[in-house]
């Protein structure tokens, strides 16, 4: 019985001074993660490090120069087209019903303030059989123009030859281009316009 408890009392003895090392161990270490910290130095240079890099200062754009005044706007001149060669095309004055308006052949001058005037002209073609075979002869057209300068309602009055250069005529007629006529300050249509336009051979040839 003796034996028992000594070797009890001894057992405890020896459990208790196992505890007692790993304590004494387990605190050694922290101590000497504290001191390792405790050992580093952080340097925290505020001064950046000199750069080869040039800086370039960009220099504002100059400002734009003024802008300059639109020119003037000037009357249009009637513009003829013609490609046609060794023939000629008589285009004769525009008779608008019989009033007075300053309005006369296409290209020979302008209308009075507020009437229509002429701004394109296209000469026909000459038809290749008549030009082969030496035919002259003249169309005459009524038409319309209408409010934004265009040509309408082109229509074969009287020609001679009858149906040699109608076609041509009234498609050049079609291409012609003017300045509506304005009434109380808006463009209006003006209807029952006719022209003449004689088709005749170059004298040369």
């Amino acid at each position: 019985m003796v034996r028992f408890l000594v070797s009890i009392l001894l057992g405890a003895a020896v459990t208790f001074g196992l505890f007692a090392f790993m304590a004494y161990l387990i605190a050694s270490g922290d101590r000497n993660e504290e001191e390792k910290l405790e050992n580093i130095v952080v340097e925290v240079n505020t001064t950046p490090p000199e750069s080869k890099a040039e800086v370039r200062r960009r220099a504002p754009p100059p400002p734009p120069p003024p802008p300059k005044q639109p020119p003037k706007p000037q009357t249009p001149e009637p513009e003829v087209s013609s490609d046609n060669s060794g023939m000629s095309f008589n285009l004769p004055g525009i008779n608008l019903g019989g009033a007075d308006t300053g309005l006369s052949a296409p290209g020979a001058g302008f209308a009075r303030d507020g009437d229509a005037a002429p701004i394109v002209r296209i000469n026909p073609k000459y038809p290749m059989q008549a030009a082969r075979d030496g035919i002259e002869g003249w169309v005459k057209l009524s038409f319309t123009i209408n409010e934004i300068g265009g040509v309408e309602d082109v229509e074969v009055i009287d020609a001679e030859p009858k149906r040699i250069f109608d076609k041509e005529a009234r498609r050049a007629l079609k291409k012609w281009k003017y300045k509506a006529k304005v009434v109380d300050g808006k463009p209006v249509r003006q209807t029952g316009l006719t022209v003449q336009l004689d088709f005749k051979m170059d004298g040369s040839n």
